[in-house]
């Protein structure tokens, strides 16, 4: 099936790295830019918690294996994709747009947060070792309305609960940013060590709690179900190892009795299982959705 031109409501771009930064000792920061003087051209972000697919080249290929993407027909390009050998074609993982932005000469920049550690896989080795000029491609965003942005506020919400581990941060972050001013909210970030933590920017009555796991802190739920809800309506959004998911899930839904439908819950990753896995496990749809984002787990 074809999408018409100028409606899909997603893309393939290809890119290229602008600039790399270490956020953390977890987390790195990779700035990417059209890989042509068109090529980020139509790339819409919706902000908040908004995922793309980003294809990755193996070791030692100078950029991602796709193939052709020129006629505008996404379900081919990625069946065409599916079909080529694992060991040959790119490398696809899902990850969340920390910032889309205008820069001086009106370009456009893309930033990406990878949550990296020692025994990641090829994309936390990706990002770990991507210089200036280094190709990817990415499945985005044609439009800032797209079914990518999965953190939808109700209009009546009073409170909005967030808890996000360092692969939600990026979401967790664009989110508190894009949050009206005054919204009241209550904030757990559960991090690795104390130099991941970073200080959101947002004009909401944002309380964040840290959750170092180096200091001891205590389980997700433990920690959230002392948290006392003031608001007659809120609105939760988890995201993250989707065990911890699962149960803050539970805890919101089976202990406090909030309704199912105003709680958002995303699995980005699962401990012992790479996206690949994750993807195929019987119960992905349920606790991660497989055609799931997440922005920003590095496996």
């Amino acid at each position: 099936m074809t999408t018409p031109a100028g409606t899909a409501p997603f893309r393939f771009f290809p890119l290229q790295v602008a600039r790399t930064r270490r956020l953390g000792p977890s987390l790195v920061r990779v700035t990417f830019t059209g890989a042509g003087d068109e090529d980020l051209k139509g790339f819409a972000s919706g902000g908040r918690d908004q995922s793309l697919s980003l294809f990755l080249p193996h070791p030692g290929q100078p950029e991602p294996v796709m193939p052709p993407l020129d006629d505008g027909d996404l379900y081919a390009a990625l069946g065409a994709w599916r079909a080529m050998p694992d060991d040959v074609r790119a490398v696809m993982r899902s990850y969340t747009v920390r910032e889309q932005r205008l820069t001086g000469d009106g370009g456009t920049e893309v930033d990406i947060d990878f949550a990296v550690h020692e025994d990641g896989g090829p994309a936390c080795r990706w990002a770990q070792g991507a210089s200036e000029g280094d190709r990817v491609v990415v499945l985005g965003p044609a439009v800032e309305t797209n079914t990518g942005v999965r953190f939808q506020l109700p209009e009546d919400a009073d409170e909005v609960l967030i808890w996000g581990d360092e692969t939600a941060l990026p979401a967790a972050s664009a989110i508190l940013e894009w949050l009206p001013a005054g919204t009241r909210a209550q904030v757990w970030l559960e991090v690795p060590h104390a130099g991941d933590r970073l200080e959101p920017r947002t004009a909401a009555d944002a309380t964040v709690t840290w959750l170092v796991r180096d200091e001891g802190a205590p389980p997700a739920v433990e920690a959230v179900r002392a948290a006392e809800v003031t608001g007659a309506a809120p609105y939760v959004w988890i995201a993250g190892e989707s065990g911890a998911v699962k149960a803050l899930r539970r805890h919101f839904v089976n202990e406090r009795g909030f309704d199912r439908r105003r709680v958002t819950f995303v699995g980005y990753w699962r401990k012992g299982l790479s996206e690949d896995a994750l993807r195929e496990a019987p119960e992905a749809g349920t606790e991660a959705d497989p055609d799931n984002d997440g922005g920003q787990v590095a496996l």
